[in-house]
């Protein structure tokens, strides 16, 4: 498994640009002899495990990493881990997926199993691949279980909702010491981030606002004339979340003048959504992992699960082993602990096609 995830991950795989990482991901369900492989209109990557005449588990992980291709750099292994960007989020998580037509085959299958690598999980790409699934197969199926590389027996059943906005400054600009005085769009968005950042939230529900990335400005010697930033609004309350949504849009727009002229656009929502804790499918994740010895936790997160938990279709997100420095460049995952979260993989899969009514 480690294999694939270094061959994975080495290849950049921004938002809306995983199609070379995707081809190889196709070329491994083809060789794992898979005949029914392909991509779909948007690139997701679709393979199917032939089974008996029960609904299919969709089973998937995201291609996708919130790392540019400028200064990406290959993951490398450290003693007895794997250290990279994305190697945890999620190359790992596509190396399961590879893995499956290997351990699984039709014959022990009471129904199909599709395994699905998506686009556009992280950053802007507002879950359009899982959607574009979940549109596909809807409710026949028995389970959607979505891959995560890290957080092993962390086992998420509902969707934490999200908000994100990119805010937009323009002004005149020009030279910095022939039209100095001019209003900048940079400056205009620092003043806007500032006081975005002095704003109250609350701690129940938890509720966080973060400044991802700041964009713009021509040179150093050079009145900014545009500028952007991008905004990743949660809480574990949706009520909280719109309110805060609301208070942001009245603060950006505050800012507005004759000089400086801002604008605010929503760029993302991901929905809420949960099974409850004693739902078939959540029991048999947690009895999947424990069997194998892993202490589980429960927990709620933004994942592609979100997509389906929103509309009330069986779903859940589960980890493959221990990791951290999520989203840094300094990303790793524990190799030793795999064998256990692939293991709870394979019962949580077998079991998902048996799960009584809720």
């Amino acid at each position: 498994m480690t294999k694939h995830a270094l061959e994975f991950q080495a290849i950049p795989a921004p938002t809306f640009e995983e199609s070379e990482r995707a081809g190889l991901v196709l070329d491994a369900f083809r060789a794992a002899g898979l005949e029914q492989a392909e991509f779909d209109r948007l690139g997701n990557v679709l393979a199917r495990v032939p089974g008996g005449s029960r609904p299919p588990v969709v089973l998937s992980a995201h291609l996708d990493s919130v790392f540019a291709r400028e200064g990406y750099r290959p993951a490398r292994r450290v003693g007895d881990r794997l250290v990279g960007p994305g190697i945890g989020d999620n190359a790992i998580g596509l190396s399961a997926l590879v893995e499956i037509p290997h351990h699984l085959t039709g014959d022990s299958l009471p129904g199909d199993l599709w395994l699905v690598a998506d686009v556009c999980e992280e950053g802007h790409g507002n879950l359009r691949g899982m959607r574009q699934i979940v549109e596909r197969f809807g409710s026949n199926v028995s389970a959607y279980i979505v891959l995560e590389g890290m957080a092993l027996g962390h086992v998420y059943h509902g969707a934490l909702p999200v908000l994100r906005y990119r805010v937009e400054a323009r002004t005149q600009g020009g030279h910095s010491w022939i039209h100095a005085g001019r209003p900048s769009a940079i400056g205009a968005l620092i003043e806007i981030g500032a006081e975005l950042g002095s704003l109250r939230l609350p701690e129940k529900p938890r509720t966080t606002l973060n400044i991802g990335t700041i964009r713009g400005g021509t040179s150093v010697n050079s009145i900014a004339s545009e500028a952007s930033l991008d905004l990743d609004l949660r809480s574990e309350s949706v009520e909280s979340l719109l309110q805060l949504g609301e208070r942001v849009e009245r603060t950006v727009r505050s800012h507005g003048s004759r000089e400086v002229r801002i604008e605010i656009e929503r760029t993302g929502e991901r929905p809420s959504g949960s099974l409850a804790t004693d739902h078939p499918l959540v029991r048999a994740a947690l009895t999947a992992f424990q069997e194998v010895g892993v202490r589980c936790v429960l927990e709620t997160g933004s994942t592609d699960a979100s997509i389906p938990l929103s509309l009330g279709l069986p779903a859940v997100c589960v980890g493959l082993t221990q990791g951290g420095n999520a989203h840094t460049r300094e990303e790793y995952v524990e190799i030793q602990p795999l064998r256990q979260g692939f293991q709870a993989l394979l019962r949580l899969i077998a079991g998902a096609y048996h799960l009584p009514d809720p």
